[in-house]
Formats: structure tokens, C-alpha cells, sequence
């Protein structure tokens, strides 16, 4: 005795329609028998006819289609025991037509199941392809839950894990599952690694149905030592389609999906292998973009932290410029990239004087900023205690060496102007700071070795003396050798052309002038370091 029904699964969840009536009608409308929502779907799509125990479904002029088993059907046709219902282009609604008074067989749940887990799996790729900078850092493992779980629930299996390949493409252990959604604990899987590593060199499915049976016993020991007969290992292959049939689609191996049981050929059926396949083809794209999502994440998140960085680095540095009653400053730092490693500062010193620096250390991004910040420290701590530039050169070398800093040197220039018009500086081998004058260019190069590199090293410093109108332009190398994009470097002759140029203005408009020429000259360039520039304008006693 037969007993006509319909499984149907969809959004709602699983449920059972019979077959009890001589017209069925399955479409959009709310009227329908069977209401079906989705792409393609139309309103009235569909008629399952019931004559003589035979039963038949009829398309009914649809747009898109309606198909059995994947074969669209034209007209009308007789549906036979487990026969495959999809209307239109949707894959959101499964149905089953039965006909036995037992439930669907195992073989068929297991069909079934694979599809709604591959489609589960495949509407998550496409959610985590567009949502890669959103969402919880955990995605990657709850999408590594979910395939497993629904590998495990289509095949039979009792347990299985996922592997997949690091940045060096070895294997690595990433997660194993048991039946029941048990999460096996510890960071490995007892069973050889001989066969989830061969199917990830091979891209070949491998099914073993008793390692007893088939002389493998002595190959995987550890395996066999468990109770362990029967193995299904597949490839996670990802491939990406292209979109012009003449290219090349990409195809990458991610990983490895293992299963086994204890069960003699447990999981041997062509229908639990097939459903596998589809399974994990689909669970590489999800897990691929999972792993895409989180390293957005951590992008997104590194990003907020050097945004944050940057944030605090400016606000180490002094206001742009400042002026005195014998001086004017103007002063501007851009790092090339998130943060710098050049840094400048001023001081007021007890004496009446006004202290300036500017420095640059060796490298670019946070290492070099970490140490700029600290030299600032230790240059905001020092400067008051220092009566002469020198002196305080050697402090912050001799701070550099405390502190335990390996293989991390820096540059500076440190000077002093007094009412008077003496400018008492100390150059560690920075770039020699232009001197403008009435009387010409000068640099200010007397000092001695970069900081950092020995401990007992020995600086020297010079006076000089300013007349009112006098300018100091202290610069780093980010601004002399900064390159346009033929390659060629903005140069020191350039620097002083255009210092030249803009000798008489106020410190601000000065250094505005030098920044807008270094840009015309490098155009569209990527900068190649970071830019710097101090300028000091001695104004003479009031």
C-alpha cells in the first residue's frame, strides 16, 4: 500500500504534505497548496496531477522552469519514488516526492541532507564574499562547526576533523567533530596523517572501506589501534569561476574534510560519496571566505590601531609653530606611513633660552615610532637639566643604552638660541641644517657620531652668531632625498633654491612654501619616506 506524500524543506524547517487530492497546485500565490517562495518562481507554477495511482507533474507554462532531478521538465511526467521537485531557479525550497509507506531511506535523507547543507553553506560564502569587514572574529570557526557537523550528519560518520593549509601550504589541524555536535577536545586528531595528507597532494578523494580488508593495517597503526575500519577523506578544493568561457578558472586546495567510523563500510554508499562532494565543494568556498573574513577583521582592526597610533603621535609632537620674544617656529611632520619614526620638539629652558630638536630614526612604521616616542621622553625629561647642546646629545645616547635598544639608531639636531642672538647646537650625524643669512647658506654640521651605536661616543657643539632676520631650517632626509616619479631625488640644491626663495617670510609661510614645492616636484609618487622640517627665525632683542 502506497502513501503518497511530499517532504518539504525549506526556510520554515521540514515538513510533510500528502498527496490526497486529484490536483495539487505548487507556485507563488497564497492560495497554492504547496506555496513556494524564491527566485523564479511563478505564481502559478506547477500542477501534480493524480489519476489511477499514477501521478504526474505538469509545469504550467512557467517562466523559469520546473525540474526533476535536475532535468527540466517539459509538458508533464510521471514522478517515481524519490524523485527531486525544484520549481524555478530557487534552491532554498527542497522537495521529495515519496510514495513507499516508509520514510525516505537513508541514502536519500543523506542526498538531502548534503543539499540543504551545501546550500547553507553556499548562501554563508556569498553573506562572508560581501561582509568581510563586519561581524564576529569567530566566523571562521563556526563555519568549520558547521561543515563538519553536516559532513558527519550526511554520511553517518562518527567523528571527523578539518585541516587545512598554512601560508607555508602544510597541513594543519584546525578542528574535529563527533556525532551528537561533540566538539572534540585538544589540538590534535588520533589517526595517521598518511591519508589526509595524500588526498591534499593528490586533489583525490580517497574512501577506504576496512583497513583490515584492504592490507593497511601496518600503514595506520595508530588508526587501526582505535577501532577505526572505514575512512572517507575528500579534498576542499576551491575554485574560482571565471567569467569569459576563454580564461582559466583558478583552483586552489584549502584543506582536507576526514571522516571515519568504527562501522564496517559505513559510509561506502555512491550516494553518501556523491553528497560529499558536493558538500565539500561547496564548504571550500565557505571556509575560504571565512578565512578572507577574518583577516579583514584583523586588518580592519590593525588599521584602527595604527589610526589610534597616529592619533597619539601628533599629539606627542608641539604645536605647529610658536613664537617667542626673540624667536618664531614653524614645524610640521608627515610620516609616509600610518606612523613615523622623525619627530621634532621645543623647550623653554630656565636660562632664557629656547631649545629646539628634530630627529629621525632608522626605519619606518611602529618600530621606528615606538622609539621616536621614547627619545621624546627622555628629550622632554633632560633638556631643562642640560646647560649646553652636547651635553644633552650624550644623555639621550647614553638613555638609548639604558633602555636596552638593540639595533635601533637615530639621528638628531639639537639647538639653542638666546636672546642675544648665540645659537648653541650639537649635530648627531643628522642632515646639516641650513643656515640663512644675508650673507648666504651655511650648514650646521659640527657634532658627531648617529645615537645608539656606542655608548661611550663623544659630541661636540659650536656657537654661532644669529642677526635679527637669521633663519634655521632643520630638515630630515625624507624631505633632500624625497624622489618624483621618474626616480629622481628633490636634492639638497632644490631645498636651498627654494629656502632662498622664501627667505624673508614668516617661519609658517616659509616651510608652507618648501612642502608645496617638494609636492609639485613629486607629483603622483608614492613617498618613500618620512617628511619633516623645523623652521627658526631669530628676531632679535625687543
Amino acid at each position: 500500500m502506497t502513501s503518497p506524500r511530499l517532504i518539504i524543506t525549506d526556510a520554515l524547517g521540514r515538513r510533510q504534505v500528502p498527496v490526497d487530492k486529484p490536483l495539487l497546485n505548487l507556485g507563488r500565490r497564497s492560495e497554492s497548496d504547496i506555496r513556494v517562495s524564491g527566485v523564479g518562481v511563478s505564481r502559478h507554477h506547477a500542477e501534480i496531477v493524480s489519476e489511477n495511482g499514477t501521478f504526474r507533474l505538469r509545469d504550467c507554462g512557467s517562466k523559469f522552469g520546473t525540474y526533476i532531478n535536475g532535468e527540466r521538465t517539459i509538458g508533464e511526467r510521471v514522478l517515481a519514488h524519490g524523485d527531486r521537485i525544484r520549481l524555478g531557479e530557487t534552491e532554498d525550497t527542497e522537495i521529495l516526492f515519496l510514495l513507499d509507506d516508509e520514510d525516505d531511506d537513508d541514502e536519500a535523507s543523506r542526498e538531502r541532507s548534503a543539499v540543504s547543507a551545501a546550500t547553507e553553506l553556499r548562501h554563508m560564502a556569498a553573506l562572508l564574499e560581501g561582509l568581510r569587514a563586519l561581524g564576529s572574529g569567530r566566523v571562521l570557526d563556526d563555519v568549520l562547526t558547521l561543515v563538519l557537523d553536516s559532513a558527519i550528519e550526511t554520511t553517518g560518520a562518527e567523528r571527523g576533523f578539518i585541516m587545512l593549509a598554512n601560508q607555508e601550504g602544510r597541513l594543519e589541524y584546525k578542528l574535529g567533530r563527533a556525532q551528537g555536535h561533540v566538539t572534540l577536545s585538544g589540538r590534535t586528531f588520533a589517526t595517521s596523517r598518511k591519508i589526509p595528507e595524500n588526498v591534499f597532494a593528490t586533489g583525490t578523494q580517497m574512501i577506504v572501506e576496512d583497513l583490515m580488508d584492504e592490507g593497511l593495517a601496518a600503514l595506520h597503526t595508530g588508526t587501526v589501534a582505535l577501532g577505526i575500519r572505514h575512512v572517507l577523506c575528500a579534498p576542499l578544493r576551491l575554485v574560482r569561476y571565471v567569467e569569459r568561457a576563454e580564461e582559466r578558472s583558478e583552483e586552489k586546495m584549502i584543506g582536507v574534510l576526514y571522516l571515519d567510523s568504527r562501522e564496517r563500510g559505513a559510509l561506502r554508499s555512491q550516494a553518501t560519496r556523491a553528497a560529499l562532494e558536493t558538500l565539500s565543494a561547496e564548504a571550500a568556498v565557505a571556509i575560504e571566505n571565512a578565512r578572507l573574513y577574518r583577516e579583514a577583521l584583523e586588518r580592519a582592526k590593525l588599521d584602527q590601531e595604527l589610526r589610534v597610533a597616529a592619533a597619539i603621535q601628533r599629539s606627542l609632537l608641539p604645536p605647529a609653530h610658536r613664537s617667542g620674544r626673540f624667536f618664531s617656529t614653524a614645524g610640521t611632520s608627515v610620516p609616509c606611513r600610518s606612523v613615523g619614526g622623525d619627530f621634532f620638539d621645543y623647550v623653554d629652558l630656565s636660562s632664557g633660552q629656547f631649545g629646539f630638536i628634530l630627529g629621525d630614526v632608522a626605519g619606518k612604521g611602529a618600530p621606528a615610532a615606538l622609539l621616536a616616542a621614547a627619545v621624546i621622553g627622555m628629550f622632554g625629561a633632560e633638556a631643562s637639566y642640560q646647560s649646553g647642546a652636547a651635553p644633552l646629545v650624550t644623555r639621550l645616547n647614553q638613555g638609548l643604552f639604558r633602555r636596552g635598544i638593540e639595533a635601533r639608531f637615530l639621528t638628531a639636531f639639537y639647538g639653542m638660541i638666546g636672546a642675544d642672538g648665540t645659537l648653541t647646537y650639537s649635530n648627531a650625524g643628522h642632515n646639516p641644517p641650513l643656515l640663512v643669512s644675508a650673507h648666504g647658506v651655511r650648514r650646521l654640521e659640527t657634532g658627531g657620531l648617529v645615537l645608539g651605536l656606542f655608548a661611550d661616543a663623544v659630541w661636540e657643539q659650536e656657537d654661532v652668531a644669529l642677526s635679527p632676520g637669521d633663519v634655521i631650517v632643520a630638515f630630515s632626509d625624507g624631505v633632500s632625498e624625497a624622489l618624483n616619479e621618474a626616480n629622481e631625488e628633490y636634492t639638497d640644491d632644490r631645498l636651498i633654491a627654494c629656502v632662498q626663495a622664501h627667505r624673508d617670510h614668516p617661519p609658517q609661510a616659509l616651510l608652507d612654501g618648501v612642502v608645496a614645492d617638494l609636492r609639485r616636484f613629486c607629483g603622483a609618487a608614492t613617498p618613500n619616506d618620512d617628511v619633516t622640517l623645523v623652521v627658526v627665525r631669530y628676531e632679535g632683542m625687543t
